[in-house]
């Protein structure tokens, strides 16, 4: 356990990095980066380029600083970046690499604040956080290397089947090459994928929600085409191959039986259909409600699957809302403009129902505070934010 006087010193430093603000993590970055390139291969360079990685770690730093001798407050947020990390096959080595690099950070930016009793303190602090990481991670690969159909790193799929859900979006059905089961994985979560795209310097991988029940035969993945891997995805034929990190993330399906709402935008609908066929899969019996919004009719995907959906789970409601064109549609459950919750807040489970959301950080955050305005309590709005994670 750490020292009294190790979280004191590191408590003193938090107005430190308050005021130097994202500055703090994008010379870490740029520090870590030209020292140890090789992890170039293991970073999103697109969330580097937007700011969003160095935003989210600094929001990090910031949130273990201050919880420090609270480390219970920060579970939830701690376990999502551990299926993260195991997404991208972390491993124990590169801890004392971003350790180095941290404490020299905050060496250079803080010449003078930065004492030796302070740099002690903070490197005690990191350790301890890099040993509960390195254990929490070390049992997710575990756990995904002894299911049935599970393993660790890397696997090759190739591609079985490619189905064009709308006008941006495609699914891809995967298949591994050794012809073995694959391993189970909850609604919700989302698979690493893992390529060399001609004409980059450095490896690149991505996640992407599960869009399909759980089997042992194939896993889908569903792509919207807007970005470097998304495209190169989109140029890829069956048959094609590509190497797959196992299952991970904590954005999934509660097994209760309360009524359910799923609230997506755009391509953020791939986790909500997965979680959509296995309440099918398991007849659901309780009030659930589908509610999606897209820019136009030609982006709306999975328009047949939801047909399918409606007619085997009598207690499903969907709801659509377009953006463009919302206007020519006749159905009374399609909408035009952006989702607003409160003409249908009669209907909805708000005091014990719960609520999941996909999509756009900005669409996610209006959703939740519609919600929490309609007065469903927090601990209810689940969320999955795609690329570094954000708070609403």
């Amino acid at each position: 356990m750490l020292s009294q006087r190790t979280i004191t010193l590191v408590k003193q430093s938090i107005p430190l990095l308050a005021n130097a603000g994202v500055e703090v993590t994008e010379h870490f970055y740029q520090r870590m980066f030209a020292h140890n390139p090789e992890l170039l291969d293991i970073f999103n360079l697109s969330n580097q380029r937007s700011g969003k990685q160095q935003f989210a770690l600094f929001n990090a730093l910031a949130a273990y600083a201050t919880y420090l001798d609270q480390p219970e407050v920060l579970t939830e947020a701690i376990a999502r970046i551990n299926h993260k990390h195991a997404s991208l096959s972390i491993q124990p080595h590169h801890y004392p690499i971003v350790g180095e690099h941290l404490l020299a950070t905050l060496r250079e930016m803080f010449v003078h604040q930065f004492t030796a009793e302070v740099e002690q303190a903070w490197a005690e602090a990191y350790a301890f956080l890099a040993d509960l990481f390195i254990t929490q991670e070390e049992g997710i690969y575990r756990q995904a290397e002894q299911l049935k159909g599970g393993w660790r790193g890397t696997r090759r799929f190739c591609i079985s089947k490619i189905v064009s859900e709308s006008e941006l979006v495609k699914s891809f059905y995967l298949k591994p090459l050794d012809a073995r089961p694959v391993m189970p994985f909850q609604p919700g979560q989302f698979l690493a994928i893992q390529c060399r795209i001609p004409g980059e310097n450095h490896q690149q991988i991505r996640q992407y929600s599960l869009s399909h029940t759980s089997n042992s035969q194939f896993y889908r993945i569903s792509v919207k085409r807007d970005n470097l891997v998304s495209g190169y995805l989109h140029r890829l034929r069956e048959g094609d191959e590509l190497d797959v990190m196992p299952p991970a993330g904590d954005f999934v399906l509660r097994q209760t039986h309360v009524p359910k709402v799923l609230i997506s935008a755009g391509v953020g609908i791939t986790p909500m259909m997965s979680m959509l066929h296995t309440l099918a899969e398991q007849a659901f019996n309780q009030p659930l409600y589908f509610l999606h919004a897209c820019r136009n009719p030609a982006q709306q995907s999975f328009q047949a699957e939801l047909t399918s959906a409606a007619q085997s789970l009598s207690m499903l409601t969907i709801h659509t809302w377009m953006e463009e064109n919302g206007n020519d549609l006749v159905c009374a459950n399609n909408h035009a403009g952006r989702i607003r919750l409160a003409p249908l807040s009669t209907s909805l489970p708000l005091e014990h129902g719960e609520f999941y959301l996909c999509g756009p950080t900005p669409f996610m955050a209006d959703i939740k505070q519609q919600l929490i305005a309609l007065g469903v309590d927090n601990s209810r709005i689940l969320y999955e934010v795609f690329g570094p994670h954000e708070s609403l």
